[in-house]
């Protein structure tokens, strides 16, 4: 018995094979348009869509599919006599499969210029429609949105007549993702226009690989990227060797991409656990990777590094005396590739690096909701800083300060940073007091302390002058924070005490 086929699609990648092999299994193919002229120039007979519907397309194609002798060939419950009956009235052929695939909007707004007229006009309206129709009867239709799943459709239709009905279902779900994620791609076009949180938050997201578990054993887990995720995110890197990044991998990865995107002059990022462990600027990336090295040689080990310029050989040698998890350069010369690949294990990314961060928003789950807000994007501006004490910073103070900065916005709160102008030298982390912060940085630089001009960083105020005084009293000349507490006065009056020069920001960067 003859059966039949609709075929219209924006991707023809294998089309034309799988619309020969359904014609061999003796499906006639309904098809519109751009892909019924690429079947009928490959020799594929079809039939025009005006001829099932006895409509002419409109509206420069806006109308085509949209008819009741599409829709009700796609939606009649066959095993209902009054369904079988309404077809026969009104001389309606059941549609038995539907290959669609949808307009290329994702592609369209991916270009800079795109202008939302020609956005607009990629919206697809009966393709939707038709996947829709017919993934909801799927007991009786077969519907194909992805050509990968052109081979199994296929096989099955040869070898048991049509496909079963777990495949259809299977299918099906598979179709109502895809629009789902469709829509959302719009919704979220539209949403990226405002300046502000839309009433109703649609995310779409695809696997991009299965990961070994989560934070534990025990726990399944995948990696889900953004259909616009630019090569400058840790969703767009493209691994060049070693074994798959595990999920705590990228989690820590991508918190030293954006340490590194910080700095302008070449500069290696060393993390362990969401935390910098060291962080160093010089003239030269092995210059860097050395002062990254030296402020913590113990955490280094086992860490994740991200380096802001190409790596070479040099560079390489100096990381292959470690036992390191993953690097993530924006590129590595031959020589240096070849050298780190010896290293099995450990895992290579190329990543583009830019200095502004593209993402609006970021998003924390939480049981039964989800937090969203804005990135925080806020550069470090010299001339916003107010000097509350009675002595202002030197210059070298002031550069210290600026690296401190802006390595402290990146560390878990609490959080202090000790740093000179081109390395950290000490960091507190995660801390239930910030006291506590301070004591764990001061005792990681205790041997660095007189070896040049060490600044202080916290990334929120000081609720107690306690902090203030034990950082002073270990050296500690130059705070920069801030400021807010009520209790601003009594920090101020212990700076001034031990003539420590302090700085208010008036922006905070807690990172819970």
């Amino acid at each position: 018995m003859t059966k039949r086929a609709l075929i219209s699609v924006s991707d023809k990648t294998g089309i034309v094979n799988f619309a020969k092999a359904l014609r061999q299994a003796d499906f006639e193919i309904i098809s519109t348009g751009g892909t019924r002229a690429v079947l009928q120039q490959a020799g594929v007979e079809t039939i025009e869509i005006d001829a099932v519907t006895g409509f002419k397309e409109m509206l420069d194609g806006r109308v085509k599919t949209l008819h009741p002798m599409i829709h009700a060939g796609l939606l009649a419950d066959l095993s209902k006599a009054s369904h079988v009956e309404a077809l026969a009235e009104n001389e309606i052929t059941p549609i038995d499969l539907v290959v669609v695939n949808l307009y290329p909007f994702a592609k369209t707004i991916a270009n800079p210029d795109v202008i939302e007229a020609q956005a607009i006009e990629q919206i697809d309206i009966g393709g939707p429609s038709m996947l829709r129709s017919a993934a909801k009867n799927f007991a009786h239709v077969t519907v194909v949105v992805d050509q990968k799943d052109y081979a199994h459709v296929l096989s099955e239709i040869n070898e048991i007549g049509k496909p079963s009905y777990q495949t259809r279902r299977n299918l099906a779900m598979k179709v109502f993702q895809h629009t789902a994620s469709y829509d959302a791609m719009i919704a979220n076009y539209f949403i990226a226009q405002e300046a502000h949180l839309p009433e109703k938050l649609v995310l779409s997201y695809t696997q991009k690989q299965p990961l070994r578990y989560g934070e534990n054993p025990h726990q399944e887990a995948a990696f889900y990227v953004q259909e616009q995720a630019t090569k400058d995110t840790i969703a767009g890197a493209t691994q060049l060797h070693g074994k798959a990044l595990s999920y705590n991998n990228i989690k820590d990865a991508d918190a030293a991409l954006e340490i590194a995107k910080e700095f302008q002059k070449p500069t290696v990022v060393a993390v362990k656990h969401m935390n910098p462990c060291g962080v160093g600027s010089a003239d030269t990336l092995a210059e860097a990777f050395e002062k990254a090295y030296a402020a913590d040689p113990v955490s280094i080990f086992g860490g994740i590094i991200a380096c802001n310029r190409e790596v070479d050989v040099q560079v390489a040698q100096q990381m292959s005396q470690l036992f390191l998890e993953v690097i993530l350069a924006p590129s590595y010369t031959p020589e240096a590739q070849a050298l780190l690949e010896k290293k099995k294990n450990l895992r290579l990314l190329q990543i583009e690096l830019k200095t502004k961060k593209t993402e609006a928003w970021e998003y924390t789950s939480v049981s039964g909701g989800m937090l969203v807000q804005a990135v925080d994007a806020q550069k470090t501006e010299v001339s916003d800083w107010e000097v509350v004490t009675k002595r202002n910073p030197s210059e070298a103070e002031i550069e210290a300060l600026l690296f401190a900065w802006r390595t402290v916005k990146h560390v878990k709160s609490n959080a202090i940073v000790l740093a000179d102008h081109t390395q950290t030298v000490g960091i507190g982390a995660g801390q239930m007091n910030r006291v506590g912060s301070v004591e764990i940085a001061l005792n990681q630089a205790k041997d660095k302390m007189d070896q040049t001009t060490i600044a202080l960083a916290s990334d929120a105020f000081f609720p107690m002058s306690d902090s203030v005084e034990v950082a002073a009293t270990n050296g500690i000349k130059a705070i920069i924070q801030p400021g807010g507490s009520i209790k601003d006065q009594e920090s101020i009056d212990m700076a001034n005490k031990y003539g420590v020069t302090m700085i208010f920001t008036h922006s905070r960067h807690f990172r819970h």
